[in-house]
Order: C-alpha cells, then sequence, then structure tokens
C-alpha cells in the first residue's frame, strides 16, 4: 500500500450515495477537500455537517453543460485548484434494445455520456493550468462486456471508455491522469430506485427483469482503500477493475472475442483488396 497524502482536493459527480458519497467520505476522513455535487442539495447535508468547511456543496445537472462549468468554476475559485476529479454520477436503464424509447436513450446518454464529458472539459484547463491532476472516469464491467436488457447502459459505458482512451493520450503529456475506473457488481442502487426500467414488450419477457454479471454483489465500503490508492500513486493506470471475480468473467469475454475474430480472419484478409 501506498502512503496516504492528504492535503488533495477533489470534484465528485453523484455523491449523494453510492461510490460518490463512499469516495466523498474516504478523502474527507483523511483530511482531503471534497467538492461534492448532487442534484439534491439537501443529500450533502450530512456530509457538510459532519466535515464543515471541507465541504462544498454544490447542486449540479451534470447534463447542463454550462452549470458543469460553472460548478468546476465554482470549486475553483473556493479551494484554488482540484487534484482528483469523478465523474461518478449516472444510472441504469434496463430493457431490451427495441424497447427503449427515444427519450429515455437520449437521457441516458446525455447523463451517463455527455455529462462525463462537460465535466471533463471543465477541468481540463484547471489541470493542464496547474500542470497536474487525475481524472477518475466511472466505467463499468459493463463498458468491458455485455448482457441481454443493458443495450443503451453498455452504449453509454462503452463510450466513456474510447473517450477516455484519447483523452489519456492527448493529456499525458500535461501531467494530467487519467484512469477508467471499471467496478463489477455492488450493492449500490444502480438497480434501485435511481435505476429506469422500459416498457417491456412480449417478445423480450423471456429476459429477467434485472441482468446479473455473474458474480455475488461486493460491499461499495470496501472500494474506499483502494481508490484513495489509486489517486496517490505516481503512475496510475488507464483501467482498473474493480471487485474480485470481475477479472474472470472479462478474461472469458475477451478470449470469446478474439475467437470469434480469428475464426473469421480469412474473410477479413480476403477484404483488403490486394
Amino acid at each position: 500500500m501506498t502512503s496516504a497524502v492528504t492535503g488533495k482536493v477533489w470534484f465528485i459527480t453523484g455523491t449523494s450515495r453510492g461510490f460518490g458519497r463512499v469516495w466523498a467520505e474516504a478523502a474527507l476522513e483523511r483530511g482531503d477537500k471534497v467538492a461534492a455535487t448532487a442534484r439534491d442539495l439537501a443529500s450533502l447535508d450530512p456530509l457538510v455537517e459532519a466535515y464543515g468547511e471541507a465541504v462544498l456543496p454544490l447542486r449540479l445537472d451534470i447534463r447542463d453543460r454550462d452549470a458543469a462549468f460553472a460548478a468546476v468554476a465554482a470549486a475553483h475559485a473556493h479551494f484554488g485548484r482540484i487534484d482528483v476529479v469523478v465523474n461518478n454520477a449516472g444510472y441504469g436503464l434496463f430493457g431490451a434494445v427495441e424497447d427503449i424509447t427515444e427519450e429515455q436513450a437520449r437521457e441516458q446518454l446525455d447523463t451517463n455520456l455527455f455529462g462525463t464529458l462537460w465535466v471533463t472539459q471543465a477541468v481540463l484547463p484547471v489541470l493542464r493550468a496547474q500542470g497536474s491532476g487525475h481524472i477518475l472516469q466511472m466505467s463499468s464491467i459493463a463498458g468491458l462486456a455485455s448482457w441481454p436488457m443493458l443495450g443503451l447502459y453498455h452504449a453509454s459505458k462503452w463510450a466513456i471508455e474510447g473517450l477516455s482512451d484519447s483523452l489519456a493520450q492527448e493529456v499525458g503529456r500535461f501531467g494530467i491522469h487519467v484512469t477508467l475506473v471499471e467496478p463489477g457488481p455492488y450493492k449500490t442502487d444502480w438497480r434501485g430506485s435511481s435505476a429506469v426500467w422500459a416498457e417491456p414488450s412480449e417478445a423480450y419477457a423471456d429476459f429477467a427483469k434485472a441482468p446479473s454479471a455473474g458474480s455475488a454483489p461486493g460491499d461499495p465500503a470496501a472500494t474506499a482503500g483502494p481508490v484513495l490508492e489509486l489517486v496517490d500513486h505516481p503512475d496510475p493506470p488507464l483501467r482498473v477493475l474493480l471487485g474480485a471475480t470481475v477479472l474472470d468473467t472479462i478474461t472469458t469475454a475477451y478470449e470469446e472475442r478474439l475467437s470469434g475474430w480469428k475464426q473469421w480472419d480469412a474473410l477479413a484478409r480476403a477484404a483488403q483488396g490486394n
């Protein structure tokens, strides 16, 4: 384990519950400062009561690009710097691809993908000027493998994977680190009140309402220590899995993918044309 480096300033979206809340509390407990954002400002009251001026509560709907820039500017003005950015806000949309409405699809991407993009764009000038910073992009095992009834959620997370991979190559020269955090199943509210469910059609009634990534859900509190270690590391990874069985699941998925490509390699080569 690396030793704790206190004094960091965090900007965390979706701090009302789940991983955002756990990581905010872990940072504050060790003496860091947190600009905590949520759509419902009252949900941040317990953090303020417990940690006082170390917390800057900010109301933010990440779908609003102007609001994202304003929140980042407020955090920077208040604390003087931003060291760790956690793009955590998002939710799960459940339903067959055929059953998802246009409104549901756009809302999913506006929140999970574009919200992440807006906050990322807002913080980059601050981090470049500092010559340092670490952006944690909340992806998922669902950004690496796929299951039925999660097509639009997968689309949002796979998009974050590609966006952040390119981003890391662009900003590394400025001293900015980017890490895709890829948790497996955890006991969060992802399938609970924060989830959205498409109206199911008879054609897909045989699929279970809540798909599983194939393992028992982990305890979100257990991620606090590893995430602190991650942000303290001088050379953090581009991707990090969270959960004991996630690597096994992803290994199987990628082996199947490679097998399929190899099986059809002759056709691929025939398409070269020269």
